[in-house]
């Protein structure tokens, strides 16, 4: 269905959604740091990349803006899944170019859905 980069550092939250990704068809690369991630979108040029905030080395408010800067990969949707759920933290998702919010903890069939819907439409 659709090639994903997961940025999350959290192993037992990234297992379960990369496992829960693939039985559903996609295909997940899946990297815990954020200077890491950065270059796993850059190279393999997803159709979305789901990202987590709180990362080492970058955060992913940086890697959303330098996505959304980059004017090979600045189209791919960037859905931000974090714990970090309050005003500022989602208004400064949203100024560097999140297309969506995810909040955790979440749901993980309801998740799968939101992500779906998110992704784009194949022709």
């Amino acid at each position: 269905m659709a090639k994903l980069v997961l940025i999350e550092d959290s192993k037992n939250l990234a297992i379960a959604l990369k496992g829960a990704l693939e039985l559903n068809g996609h295909e997940v690369v899946w990297v815990s740091d954020g200077r890491d991630g950065l270059m796993a979108v850059k190279k393999n040029k997803p159709d979305a990349v789901l990202l987590d905030l709180m990362l080492p080395h970058i955060s992913g408010f940086e890697i959303c803006k330098a996505i959304k800067t980059d004017t090979n990969i600045f189209r791919t949707p960037v859905i931000i899944m974090s714990t970090l759920t309050d005003y500022d933290s989602k208004q400064r998702a949203e100024e560097a170019g999140a297309d969506y919010f995810i909040e955790k903890p979440y749901n993980l069939k309801m998740t799968l859905a939101q992500i779906n819907n998110c992704l784009p439409k194949k022709k």
